[in-house]
């Protein structure tokens, strides 16, 4: 009886599995062009800016539903609107050295309907004091 019971289990388990990698197979997929961009030495005060661009390679379209950098130094600025399989589109990340010293990491996550619902991006610098750049 135990014997049978844990079959069930496990053929259960793996139908749910095969369902979930189908889904997620013919769903949206985000694919980054990079996933981070090191500014170097900047000073004290300065504000940088990159533009993260990515396709969604998937079937379906994608859905950004929220951006959350790490910090009130990041600001992010993403699009709204679904992007459709096979189109790009773009996230913009401004950091700002104000009150920053030393080598920084600024983590972006991006919550979407995608095959991987969360991913990462990060702006890298070394904030120096001002005049010594």
């Amino acid at each position: 009886m135990k014997k049978l019971m844990f079959l069930m289990v496990m053929s259960l388990a793996m139908v749910l599995t095969l369902q979930a990698q189908e889904k997620s197979a013919d769903g949206p997929v985000i694919a980054f062009e990079e996933s981070s961009r090191d500014f170097g030495n900047i000073t004290q005060g300065d504000k940088v800016e990159h533009v993260f661009k990515f396709e969604n390679k998937g079937k379906t379209p994608l859905v950004i539903s929220n951006v959350a950098a790490t910090c009130g130094c990041t600001v992010p600025a993403w699009p709204k609107e679904p992007i459709a399989p096979g189109k790009q589109g773009e996230i913009k990340v401004t950091f700002s050295s104000v009150g920053k010293m030393g080598k920084q990491n600024s983590v972006v996550r991006i919550y979407s309907n995608a095959s991987e619902p969360i991913e990462k991006v990060s702006l890298i610098s070394n904030v120096l004091p001002k005049g010594t750049k």
